[in-house]
């Protein structure tokens, strides 16, 4: 296997990194909600796409206090 002749520097490693940069997810609004959500996506809020209902999403209900 072939191995390089010379140590390759620091400056030439960070020049070969420079692409490898943490991007942040972009998000779009839900038409129905007005939530952000990922594009071309169901809403997790309220499963709507493109102003039509395509999932029920289901609501958990909040426990009064000194019930079980």
């Amino acid at each position: 296997m072939a191995n390089p002749r010379k140590k390759h520097t620091s400056a030439r490693q960070a020049k070969r990194r420079t692409h490898w940069k943490i991007r942040l997810n972009t998000l779009a609004t839900c038409s129905h909600c007005k939530k952000r959500r990922p594009p071309h996506r169901i809403c997790p809020h309220c499963g709507y796409y493109k102003g039509k209902p395509v999932v029920v999403i289901k609501v958990k209900e909040k426990k009064k206090k000194g019930q079980k």
